[in-house]
């Protein structure tokens, strides 16, 4: 082992909680998928037990990435975020910042639309905050169902049943701002005399 290995081991939790929330899942349906009790899931998340590389091969295979995807600290001397796109249920996201856990910053890219047909809606923990880059994005909000163009900001808590698509054929683009629940952006500065 070398002396970063206890400050990696550290960072999986949040890594893998992240990785839960960003596919909108709870630790139960997590569970279901990987054969690893809910409780184990729990402690894995808050740090509580280190993994094993049992646990690792079931969660890297769960969540569609790599072991070193799950372990990545990022490099302390390299300034250089590691924006390796991935893939989730059809939409290309490519991280902007490098924390594990707390405030997430998406760009996301979500293909054109063919149908009309009606949003899944889901729910998780977080708050989420998005600016329309390029495209029409069609937001379902509960009962309400909004397009957003270019330039305009939606803003709301994921545990409100929730989803979002393109508005059209073409696609369209999001800056996202994810945090946990509490974590609302701020955006307006306060003034410093």
């Amino acid at each position: 082992m070398t002396s970063d290995t206890p400050s990696v081991l550290q960072t999986v939790g949040a890594r893998l909680r992240e990785l839960r929330l960003q596919s909108g899942r709870t630790q139960a349906q997590l569970s279901a998928a990987t054969g690893i009790s809910e409780s184990t899931l729990s402690r894995l998340e808050s740090g509580q037990r280190k993994p094993t590389l049992e646990l690792l091969l079931a969660l890297s295979a769960a969540h569609d990435v790599t072991i070193d995807d799950l372990v990545r600290a990022p490099a302390e001397d390299d300034p250089r975020l590691d924006q390796r796109p991935f893939t989730r249920h059809g939409r290309t996201f490519v991280p902007l910042s490098r924390t594990a856990g707390g405030l997430q910053a998406f760009k996301v890219i979500i293909p054109g639309r063919t149908s009309d047909e009606p949003l899944e809606q889901r729910t998780h923990e977080g708050f989420d905050w998005f600016y329309v880059l390029s495209g029409r994005l069609r937001l379902a909000l509960g009962e309400h169902v909004m397009l957003l163009g270019v330039g305009e900001v939606a803003e709301f808590d994921t545990r409100v049943p929730h989803a979002f698509d393109s508005a059209g054929p073409e696609p369209t683009e999001i800056l996202s701002l994810f945090g946990q629940t509490g974590e609302r952006i701020h955006v307006r500065a306060s003034t410093v005399r």
